[in-house]
């Protein structure tokens, strides 16, 4: 599967972003989904996570409350609603596809990586 992360972008602290990960394939129902994010000089670490039908969703406990992850398997995208946008949360943002039979938040598990698209917010 082949993915392509878009929206990211500059906003004020407080703002928001919607992002969107678009998938190629017709087996995109069959991934579980990840958004990761990786700032300057720090380790890759997750974001959100949802399963394949989209019944589970794990959130990282610093975008809890704030940001929401979605798909429609009908359209083989993922998004990213994020809220209340601070500037810790700059980073690049990537989208990522895991086979696994459940859903994980570990980097390790997730193979198939978009390009990333960043997301910068100011204070």
């Amino acid at each position: 599967v082949q993915l392509q992360a878009y929206g990211g972008g500059l906003v004020q602290a407080g703002g928001f972003l919607r992002l969107s990960c678009a998938a190629s394939g017709r087996t995109f129902s069959t991934y579980n989904m990840g958004w990761f994010r990786q700032a300057p000089g720090k380790e890759r670490e997750p974001v959100a996570a949802i399963s394949r039908s989209g019944g589970s969703t794990y959130y990282a406990d610093s975008v809890k409350g704030r940001f929401t992850i979605s798909r429609d398997n009908a359209k083989n995208t993922v998004y990213l609603q994020m809220n209340s946008l601070k500037p810790e949360d700059t980073a690049v943002y990537y989208c990522a596809a895991d086979r696994s039979a459940r859903l994980t938040i570990l980097v390790t598990s997730y193979y198939y990586w978009g390009q990333g698209t960043q997301v910068t917010v100011s204070s």
